[in-house]
């Protein structure tokens, strides 16, 4: 099938044509003959990436009319960049169409510009939804004449807490209008606003429902939690031509990675919620152009992202909803190019992997952390392409060649070579001579049981006994051990940070921790400005002698509300969390060494009774 078989109007064609679509995409295919033909609502489910802004946007400019001087169509997007992209793929569309016009209002750019912009009424306005409220709120927009209402990329927006401002825009515009809901998965929050705000609606799914993309091989890798950043390098080093997102929880987490990779000698740079949005756009310029190869990045920093040859998309953390691992993985294997999905994981998450499985169907494989040796023929024989495959000016060395043929007449073609290697990999190989073995040990299923299950007796004595750490936050704030441990799951988002007895004071909260965990839990604290974590130094652990107290496992879940006293919230961005050590020094910047820092404590005096009972663990609601 042609585009020119699916009945749209010739200055459409015209323009598509010079933008080089030829065939529509399996998306566009079923979408574009639906919305011309039938009248009735739709919800489409595809991958990100399969051409849905065509899918949408080709049917919605045929249909509007270019003469009338009135908004006929609202396009909702999750983020920024996607407004913008919208936007920009709508105007080529139609940009052999007299009189449309296309206005793209969005949050982080002067909002007398997109007025401006408004005093002639567009014919279709693409949003964000704060942004859009905002001038709806001001009397800019009126949106009671429009025929058409998309919302793209539907999940992301509820995942970002658009719900109530979906709900507040789609009540302000008329029930005959037409609604398109686009989305990659479909959760019960999409089903429940499709059947409340929807009529009659047909869906057409593109694929396997909530699937991930056929294009995109999952494979991971199993290695102790401290070593993630070892195994991110070694994977990073066996594709040399790599050019990929890395994902983080939390912004203090993809600093450090992003930083670490750079001191390292890395091609890479961080993209999170504390850049301003002229950092974040000069970013993403140097990550289009592939300037930067690796982009380390939270998973709301990255959203509306289009980037459409990217290689490798590698989950630093697997995120604890199994959506949210199918976006990151949606972002490779793109417009039919096969793309790799990487996981490093620890041996207690092999049972989420098995849960992603199920949810996408898919076979995720297990490959063993690269060694050395792997890793140098890997870059050798990249370099060695490489050398084969270059462009020759001989304009530009001409004159220079006698002289180098001169002074290396001597050198056969071999000993040519081998010093060219030498010269090229020398430092390489220094590098991995003696690397360690990263994999870990096999171990028995009941082990590998006892590990998943978290044996206590096994972390207690590995660690040498725990520490008792102080918060900032007492008694006066409204503190009490369930809120304090609210504020513990909330701050750092790991599972496997264990609270051992808890003394809440008036001023303060002090708390046990086990040894090998400290660090994390500090280093969690780090960025926060309401909560100050330290060591309550000159104190022993409550738990030092005699019974076991009950042990507080802090849970990782997203979800719910913000507990803890005057902790501000905000997105699981704000959440900063400890990187594992650099451990091995950088090949590429051999001579730096590592810089770190630590955080102090200090200590304080207690006033009230330590609290004992409760559960053996607390699960945030």
């Amino acid at each position: 099938m042609t585009f020119r078989e699916l009945n749209l109007k010739d200055d459409i064609l015209s323009a598509i044509e010079e933008l080089g679509y030829a065939q529509p995409m399996p998306v566009q295919e079923k979408t574009i003959p639906f919305m011309l033909e039938q009248t009735a609502d739709l919800v489409a489910l595809a991958q990100t990436g399969t051409g849905k802004t065509a899918a949408f946007g080709l049917p919605v400019l045929n249909m509007i009319d270019a003469g009338r001087k009135q908004v006929q169509a609202l396009v909702l997007a999750p983020t920024r960049e996607l407004c913008i992209q919208i936007a920009n793929d709508l105007k080529g569309y139609s940009k052999n169409m007299r009189g449309m016009r296309i206005v793209p209002v969005y949050g982080g750019e002067d909002i007398r510009t997109q007025l401006r912009q408004l005093d002639t009424a567009p014919q279709i306005i693409v949003a964000t939804p704060g942004r859009l409220i905002d001038l709806i709120e001001r009397g800019k927009i009126e949106l009671g004449a429009i025929d058409f209402l998309v919302l793209d990329e539907a999940d992301e927006m509820l995942n970002m807490g658009f719900k109530e401002d979906i709900e507040t825009i789609l009540e302000r515009t008329p029930e005959t209008r037409r609604t398109m809901l686009f989305s990659a998965t479909m959760p019960k929050e999409i089903a429940n606003i499709a059947k409340r705000y929807m009529k009659n609606y047909e869906e057409i799914t593109v694929g396997t429902k909530n699937a991930g993309s056929e294009n995109v091989e999952h494979i991971y890798y199993v290695s102790q939690a401290r070593q993630r950043y070892l195994v991110l390098k070694r994977i990073v080093d066996l594709n040399p031509d790599i050019y990929g997102i890395v994902f983080c929880r939390t912004r203090q987490e993809t600093k450090e990675v992003a930083d670490k990779l750079m001191h390292d000698g890395y091609n890479a740079d961080a993209l999170h919620g504390d850049l301003s949005q002229a950092q974040r756009d000069n970013v993403m310029q140097k990550f289009r152009i592939r300037n930067i190869q690796l982009l380390v990045a939270t998973d709301v920093a990255a959203r509306g992202l289009d980037v459409s040859d990217l290689t490798h998309v590698i989950n630093y953390n697997l995120p604890d909803d199994v959506e949210v691992y199918t976006h990151r993985s949606g972002r490779t294997g793109r417009a039919n190019k096969k793309g790799i999905a990487v996981s490093i994981i620890h041996s207690k998450e092999r049972f989420k992997i098995k849960d992603i499985e199920r949810m996408l169907r898919k076979t995720f494989i297990q490959e063993q952390i690269p060694n050395g040796l792997e890793v140098c023929k890997k870059q050798l024989f990249y370099m060695i392409d490489r050398m084969e495959n270059v462009e020759v000016s001989e304009e530009q060395i001409e004159t220079y060649m006698p002289q180098i043929m001169k002074q290396l007449e001597y050198l056969s073609k071999e000993e040519l070579l081998k010093r060219f290697v030498s010269l090229e990999f020398n430092r390489f190989l220094s590098y991995y001579k003696n690397a360690e073995d990263l994999n870990l040990p096999e171990r028995s299923e009941r082990g590998e049981r006892g590990e998943r299950n978290g044996d206590r007796n096994d972390r207690g004595s590995k660690s040498g006994g725990k520490v008792r750490l102080k918060m900032n936050v007492g008694e006066r704030e409204g503190i009490d051990p369930k809120r304090f441990l609210g504020i513990i799951n909330d701050v750092t988002g790991d599972k496997s940070i264990s609270i051992g007895s808890i003394e809440v004071t008036n001023k303060f909260t002090f708390f046990d921790v086990f040894s090998d965990q400290v660090e994390k839990v500090v280093m969690a604290f780090a960025g926060e400005t309401d909560y100050i974590v330290a060591e309550a130094k000159g104190s022993k652990s409550f738990e030092g002698g005699g019974s076991r107290k009950p042990e507080y496992r802090a849970r990782g879940s997203y979800g719910g509300s913000r507990s803890g006293g005057g902790y501000r919230g905000g997105d699981r961005e704000s959440r900063p969390a400890a990187t594992a050590g650099a451990g091995e020094k950088p090949w590429r910047n051999r001579d730096l060494g590592d810089r770190s820092s630590r955080p102090s404590g200090g200590s304080d005096r207690r006033s009230s009774s330590s609290y004992k009972g409760g559960s053996s663990s607390y699960k945030k609601r």
